[in-house]
């Protein structure tokens, strides 16, 4: 089931999640559906508070892009995140044009370590405790920003936050289109 995701603005996205125990309830089918509504969207990671859950739970996905036929291919590479917690992160820092689908067409250039340690759960309960690096480090640390209350464009200088204002502002006024479902403050 598709799930209509939060826009900038909504509560949700300013809570800071916790975290949830193996048996929390329809775990599986949130999880399911947490990964058809990234696909659905064309994200490449999902936060539960961008579905309206103040939990510590995140999806990632990989789905190669034909520019030929303007489709996506399957998934190359997974990643379902309970409980993480950032042991540490690698000396380097490099910038990288971020998006979210919790706040639409708006795409900024952040900085952040480009490798971490992380500690979390998958799915299956089993413990992971990783270096990441490349993408799923980027978009690991952009969705553990959710979990913790923050928005991507939290990391902006205030020049340029203050440039998007209006923009933000139509977001959370219900003042867009986007191709999938949104739930805003004003809605």
């Amino acid at each position: 089931m598709i799930l209509p995701i939060v826009g900038y603005g909504h509560p949700t996205l300013r809570k800071t999640a916790a975290p949830i125990e193996k048996d929390y309830p329809n775990l599986k089918e949130l999880i399911a559906n947490m990964y058809e509504t990234m696909y659905n969207a064309d994200g490449v990671g999902l936060a539960a508070p961008q579905v309206d859950l103040p939990i510590r739970l995140f999806v990632v996905g990989f789905r190669p892009y034909d520019e030929k036929t303007d489709t996506y291919g399957a998934p190359t590479e997974e990643h379902t995140v309970i409980n993480p917690e950032i042991v540490g992160f690698g000396p380097d820092k490099d910038w990288f044009n971020e998006g979210c689908l919790s706040v639409p067409d708006i795409h900024e250039d952040v900085l952040r370590p480009t490798t971490l340690r992380l500690r979390w759960m998958d799915e299956e309960w089993v413990q992971h405790d990783e270096e990441i690096s490349g993408l799923f480090a980027r978009v690991a640390q952009h969705e553990i920003d959710h979990l913790d209350g923050k928005v991507f464009t939290d990391r902006l200088s205030s020049l340029r936050r203050t440039m998007l204002k209006r923009r933000l502002n139509d977001i959370q006024a219900g003042r867009i289109q986007t191709k999938y479902r949104m739930k805003t403050p004003k809605k």
